[in-house]
């Protein structure tokens, strides 16, 4: 038996509950996993709170992240005492996740925990610092380097929105943020951003081109946000998009792309290439060290993670949530 986070959807309603289930539930796979640590990225706390179409197989086992011990191992990549991190490939939506002391999974999606890592740092990380990572890399490919000019992050104060400031910052780019936690500018600033703006500036509808301000942008928002940041970024230069925390839609035009050569670089965590997740990682363990973990996170039993989950989707929770299994 294990405990776990278990999500049913019938005619009686939707249940999250954490339960003991048998190990024989498990779904098929290569690698059986002893989850040491999991986390609460915006997806998970979508599906925990039944706030969005995330599960589509029920019941399920919550949480797309997770990382620990493997057991047992038919994958010849992988033998029994690796340490690994799992994170997406559908996990937590439509084949059993790591919110859980068990997990079973497809070998050919993990990666070995870097050294510099323990599982719990590496899921005070999670989804969320991982895409933060592939942002940055977004920005590289097409060229952004330090003192190239500003770079904007907004939803900063999140999950993906914290860690890439750290690394922006690390990686000696002047970083504002934008954030609609006026209180948390000095958390910000902790994490090495030099100026911290309302997100109100870029949140209500603005002009198809504005003042050109940034260099480059990550940015986990989206919809009219997303929108002001390309209207305000520089000529040539390049917005990494990878959330919808404000929505999925883009109402803007195409001025910024045909007028100044802005371009709009999509970056999916979900289906990312095992290579790019191992690239990922591997630059996260030489960028982020653990006095940075530890400013971005909070530890929380699995019996916490439903509670959570709900703060997170109120803004209540800024940061990293790390579920200790």
């Amino acid at each position: 038996m294990f405990d776990a986070l278990l999500l049913e959807k019938d005619d009686t309603g939707f249940r999250a509950s954490v339960r003991a289930l048998e190990e024989a539930r498990l779904p098929d796979g290569d690698v059986l996993l002893r989850v040491e640590h999991s986390t609460i990225n915006y997806k998970d706390a979508l599906a925990i709170a039944n706030a969005g179409p995330v599960v589509r197989t029920w019941p399920m086992v919550a949480g797309i992240d997770g990382a620990g011990t493997v057991l047992e191992s038919s994958d010849p990549g992988w033998q029994a005492g690796d340490r690994v991190i799992q994170n997406g490939w559908g996990v937590g939506e439509t084949r059993w996740g790591c919110l859980a002391q068990r997990a079973r999974l497809q070998g050919s999606g993990l990666v070995r925990l870097p050294e510099a890592f323990s599982t719990r740092q590496a899921m005070a990380l999670g989804t969320a610092g991982y895409t933060a990572m592939l942002c940055v890399l977004a920005l590289e490919r097409h060229g952004v380097a330090p003192g190239a000019g500003d770079v904007l992050v907004t939803g900063a104060t999140g999950g993906v929105g914290s860690v890439a400031t750290a690394l922006l910052a690390k990686l000696g780019h002047a970083v504002t943020c934008a954030t609609g936690k006026a209180s948390e500018a000095d958390y910000l600033k902790r994490l090495g951003a030099r100026h911290v703006i309302d997100r109100a500036e870029l949140s209500a509808p603005g002009k198809p081109l504005q003042k050109e301000r940034w260099a480059a942008v990550v940015d986990a928002v989206g919809s009219q946000t997303l929108v002001n940041a390309l209207a305000q970024t520089r000529y040539g230069g390049v917005v990494a998009a990878c959330g919808l925390a404000q929505g999925g839609d883009l109402p803007g035009t195409v001025m910024p792309f045909i007028l100044r050569g802005v371009t709009l670089a999509g970056v999916d965590s979900v289906m990312a290439p095992i290579e790019r997740r191992r690239e990922a990682w591997t630059r996260l363990a030489a960028l982020i060290d653990a006095a940075t973990i530890d400013t971005i996170t909070e530890e929380v039993a699995l019996g916490e993670a439903i509670g959570k989950a709900q703060a997170l989707l109120q803004g209540k929770v800024r940061g990293r949530i790390v579920v200790r299994l």
